[in-house]
């Protein structure tokens, strides 16, 4: 079996207790996990959000292409995007 290439967007929330995921949604892009989490964040109101790739199942590498917003810092891994939008702590 091949490997298996998913592209997710998932939103936060902030809430008394932190920020919280919300429903990760699977996209057929890079770029449309891009737009769509720029969506949850810009249109939606989320806290922030994320698009990210996972490859390989069951064992699985992610790697974040972009975050918008307010997004846990270990959900990152050391990543760091120039073109970022704002992180507020």
């Amino acid at each position: 079996m091949g490997e298996i290439t998913l592209f997710v967007a998932m939103p936060f929330d902030l809430t008394d207790d932190g920020l919280v995921a919300g429903e990760p949604f699977k996209c057929a892009s890079p770029a449309a996990a891009i737009e769509r989490a720029k969506g949850f964040w810009q249109i939606l109101g989320h806290a922030g959000a994320v698009a990210f790739v996972r490859v390989g199942y069951p064992e699985s590498t992610t790697t974040v292409l972009r975050a918008f917003g307010n997004v846990p810092d270990d959900l990152l891994g050391g990543y760091h995007d120039p073109k970022r939008t704002f992180l507020v702590r």
